[in-house]
């Protein structure tokens, strides 16, 4: 069985070494990207043999595995986040039902279209751009987070909670640029819940939802369920505060009885990893794993000691991180911005981004029958199996691209 390492009290020479290393891979890989000019690439891709043509579409997203695959015939899976295989498979589709793609990256500033496009997709600032040049194109919106209008400032929000609570002011991770994206189109697809839309209300076009998909799939998983209510996961990427793990730990350092384990990029926030050292390094019940493959048997055996996670995020745009719980069977405590379908039959609701709506709902979930959480992880697992999948994700993107 693989050990589950705990970093405590980390010595510091070891540490920095291991820090360096993962700065100096991260550094490396910005660069190579930087000398094969990813974000100046335009990858022209060809209609499916013997589908209708429907025209010539300029697809903005996540360039690099649809740029890989080209080249190598399939691209190396990428299980980090769910944008890399759906923006992929997104232009597939589109070959599929008989587009001509030319994709780019999102981040592509400098690219002007230099051909008359039937079909632009854009996630962020592009769209505004393009639309005087293409009017009579369909403008379609992909959006995989909140309006930047609500996103933002929840951000800041929960920011300037935390500078009460602890007297100090960390920096925001996860500002979005301020763009006339969903104004700009006449169509939009999105990945998160009702919640996730409503912020997008405002632009009045249709709108129609594409289901987030998840990077990996588990089989029922079998707990001893009287220790695991006991034992709680916080999972998510960068942007700690705006995830809530700042109200997670202090809700635990008053609940010592409890154990909750911590999974994602500590390191990469400085100002947060030295403002909550004793949170996550010195309580006897919290154990900092840092970040962890959902692919490799050290999550599975994490998955199985715990019997919740808990992800207070005050905007997502999909919550992926929390399906990807559900679906190795933990009971997943959201505030509604984390932008999963609430449920009381398969979820718990924190009602609050505060540590003290955080610390009622962890000791009411506690405090359940082992029967009533296993009942309410059979019940998420079998609905994020049907709802959250990359098949799910697929047919109705399909139906989408069909619809124009």
């Amino acid at each position: 069985m693989t050990r589950l390492r705990r970093t405590t009290r980390p010595d510091a020479f070891a540490e920095q070494v291991a820090r360096l290393r993962r700065r100096g891979r991260r550094h490396l890989e910005r660069w190579s990207r930087r000398l094969r000019r990813v974000d100046e690439r335009v990858v022209t891709l060809q209609p499916a043999a013997g589908s209708p043509r429907r025209g010539l579409a300029l697809f903005s997203f996540i360039v690099d595995p649809i740029l890989e695959a080209k080249r190598r015939g399939a691209a190396a899976e990428d299980l980090s986040h769910t944008h890399f295989w759906e923006s992929l498979r997104m232009a597939e589709l589109l070959c599929e039902e008989g587009w001509e793609v030319d994709a780019i990256s999102w981040t592509a500033r400098s690219f002007e279209p230099r051909r008359g496009y039937d079909l632009m997709i854009d996630v962020r600032t592009h769209l505004e751009r393009w639309r005087p040049q293409m009017p009579g194109a369909l403008a379609v919106a992909h959006l995989d987070t909140a309006h930047w209008s609500f996103n933002n400032p929840a951000e800041q929000q929960r920011l300037a909670a935390l500078a009460e609570r602890r007297g100090a002011i960390l920096a925001p991770r996860r500002q979005l640029p301020q763009n006339r994206l969903i104004e700009t189109a006449d169509r939009a697809t999105y990945l998160g819940n009702d919640f996730t839309a409503e912020t997008y209300g405002h632009a009045g076009i249709p709108m129609q939802r594409v289901r987030v998909s998840v990077p990996r799939t588990y089989p029922w998983l079998d707990r001893e369920w009287e220790s695991a209510r006991r034992r709680f996961l916080w999972f998510g990427s960068g942007g700690l505060v705006h995830k809530g793990l700042d109200l997670v730990l202090e809700a635990f350092a008053a609940m010592p009885e409890l154990e909750l384990y911590v999974c994602g990029p500590i390191e990469r926030e400085r100002d947060f990893e030295r403002l909550y050292r004793r949170e996550l390094y010195e309580l006897a019940n919290v154990h900092t794993l840092g970040w962890i493959d959902v692919d490799g048997p050290a999550f599975l055996e994490l998955v199985r000691r715990c019997g919740a996670l808990v992800y207070p995020s005050c905007a997502e745009g999909g919550g992926s991180s929390a399906l990807t719980c559900m679906h190795a069977g933990l009971v997943p405590l959201l505030t509604r911005s984390a932008s999963v379908d609430l449920d009381s039959g398969r979820t718990i609701e924190i009602p609050e981004g505060t540590v003290e709506s955080v610390e009622r709902a962890v000791r009411s979930t506690a405090a359940l029958p082992p029967q009533r959480l296993e009942e309410m992880s059979r019940r998420g697992w079998t609905w994020v199996r049907e709802h959250h999948t990359r098949e799910r994700f697929e047919q109705e993107y399909r139906a989408f691209v069909r619809s124009l």
